[in-house]
C-alpha cells in the first residue's frame, strides 16, 4: 500500500511509529528550580555524535521535562532496562505538577555529580547532560510543529558496575528497552557482531 500520511492512512492505527522502530527509550529525569523532580519516558530520544556526545528527546507538545531542561539547561537520560519496564511505565502517567515520579513508582533517586537533577540509581547507565540547543521544528510549509527538541551534550557518564563485561558495557545483561509501535515494546534479546568493509581490503582481494 502506499498513503500521505496528510490524507490519511486508512489503517486502524496510525503505522508510522510502528515503522519507526525499535527506538531507544530516553528515561528523562530533570529537577525544577523549586527544587521538585521529574522522571518521564521519551520514545523520541536517540545520540546525536559521538565527538561530541550529543543526545536528544523530543517532546509532543511542551512537558514538563522539556520546560524544565529548557529553564535549568540541564537534563539526566537514564537508560530503561528490561528489568525496570514496569516502573518506567509508571512515570508515564500525568500526574499533576508537583508529584515526584520518583516517589510514584518506588525509584530511588541519586545524586549527579555535575548536574542538580537526580537519576535513577537502578538504571543500568545514565548520562548526565548540560542543554547546547532547542529547537522547534517546522512542516514543510515552515509552520512550527507541536514538537520541542531538547539537545544536550553528555558531561558525565554512570554505568552500574554489574553492566559492565571485560570492560564492554553488556547490553544483553541490561537489556536496553526500545519503544515500537502501539502499545508494544521490545528488549535487546540478540546481539550479532559485524565489520565495516574497508575499501582497501576489496581492492587486494
Amino acid at each position: 500500500m502506499f498513503y500521505q500520511p496528510r490524507q490519511g492512512h486508512g489503517l486502524p492505527h496510525d503505522p508510522f511509529k510502528a515503522i519507526v522502530a525499535p527506538r531507544p527509550i530516553g528515561w528523562i529525569s530533570t529537577r525544577q528550580p523549586d527544587g521538585s523532580t521529574n522522571l518521564a519516558p521519551y520514545s523520541f530520544f536517540n545520540a546525536l555524535s559521538s565527538n561530541p556526545h550529543l543526545v536528544c528527546f523530543s517532546s509532543e507538545g511542551e512537558k514538563d521535562s522539556a520546560r524544565v531542561a529548557q529553564e535549568t539547561r540541564e537534563f539526566v537520560v537514564n537508560i530503561v532496562g528490561l528489568a525496570l519496564a514496569e516502573k518506567m511505565n509508571e512515570t508515564a502517567i500525568d500526574a499533576p505538577p508537583g508529584v515526584s515520579e520518583f516517589e510514584l513508582a518506588g525509584i530511588t533517586a541519586a545524586d549527579c555529580e555535575l548536574v542538580s537533577c537526580p537519576r535513577v540509581m537502578e538504571a543500568p547507565a545514565a548520562l548526565e547532560c548540560k542543554v547546547t540547543e532547542i529547537l522547534k521544528p517546522r512542516d514543510i510549509e515552515g509552520n512550527p510543529s507541536r514538537s520541542i527538541v531538547v539537545i544536550g551534550e553528555v558531561v558525565g557518564v554512570h554505568i552500574r558496575d554489574d553492566m559492565l563485561s571485560g570492560g564492554l558495557f553488556d547490553i544483553a545483561r541490561a537489556r536496553n528497552l526500545a519503544r515500537l509501535g502501539y502499545m508494544d515494546y521490545t528488549a535487546v534479546e540478540e546481539i550479532f557482531s559485524m565489520r565495516r568493509p574497508r575499501w582497501k581490503d576489496r581492492k587486494s582481494g
